[in-house]
């Protein structure tokens, strides 16, 4: 049912989602709502905290849990900031991941395509990994965890805010953009999947996705060995087609 634009789930089952003051999580909260989703905060949910997240597991009786919770931009705090990405983006899904196999809830974690070498060009679910930065390793890491827990489901993501934010966009890098919006639309599509999903648009350069949002973006070009940024997204548009 859409009601004011949004999607009004009804599930039956509880989803919790963590991160709710995430740029993504707000969007998301406009599409992706109903009486048995909850959007959580540190306060109610520290995933420093692993006491605190079992109980709140059990005492709402939640049967899916949305992590998406963690450091992210800017990718230079990850060089800066090592210990808080380690404590955010590893050990607290370690936590996670532990919490829920303790209560038998389904795991949806937002991982990233940085995960990828980013020197290969369409980068399938079944391809090694090999993080080019920081932010990529503080992410594997934390899948690592997740790929013990079975009843889970990692989606390697490649999404973006609109209006495009920079002012420059690189010619020669090629990724998956999509913008958060579009993907808030389709979410709900993944919740009983399980394994491993590369999530975005089909590839293009980062400048063609920007320019179609923004006119006036300016060119530039990425002095780097890491501009094959995309991924194989088939099995994405299967499933939300």
């Amino acid at each position: 049912m859409v009601e004011n634009g949004s999607l009004m789930l009804n599930y039956k089952k509880t989803i919790a989602i963590t991160g709710e003051t995430s740029r993504f999580a707000k969007t998301l909260k406009k599409k992706f709502n109903g009486k048995n989703i909850k959007y959580l905060n540190k306060k109610d949910f520290n995933i420093l905290n692993f006491s605190q997240i079992d109980k709140y597991l059990k005492k709402k009786k939640i049967k899916v849990l949305v992590h998406m919770a963690g450091l992210s931009r800017p990718l230079v705090d990850h060089d800066i900031e090592i210990n808080k990405s380690i404590d955010l983006n590893i050990i607290g899904t370690c936590n996670v991941v532990k919490a829920c196999k303790n209560n038998n809830v389904k795991l949806i974690f937002f991982s990233t395509s940085y995960v990828y070498p980013g020197t290969k060009n369409h980068s399938s679910e079944k391809d090694s990994l090999l993080p080019f930065n920081n932010y990529g390793w503080s992410k594997l890491g934390a899948e690592s965890a997740v790929h013990m827990y079975k009843n889970s489901l990692i989606l390697r993501l490649s999404i973006t805010e609109k209006p495009f934010l920079h002012k420059y966009a690189f010619t020669n890098v090629k990724s998956n953009f999509m913008f958060h919006d579009d993907f808030a639309k389709v979410f709900h599509k993944l919740i009983n999947k399980k394994g491993i999903i590369n999530v975005g648009n089909k590839s293009t350069t980062v400048f063609d996705f920007a320019k179609k949002n923004n006119p006036n973006v300016l060119k530039k070009k990425l002095n780097s060995r890491f501009t094959k940024q995309d991924m194989d997204v088939n099995k994405f548009f299967k499933i939300i087609k």
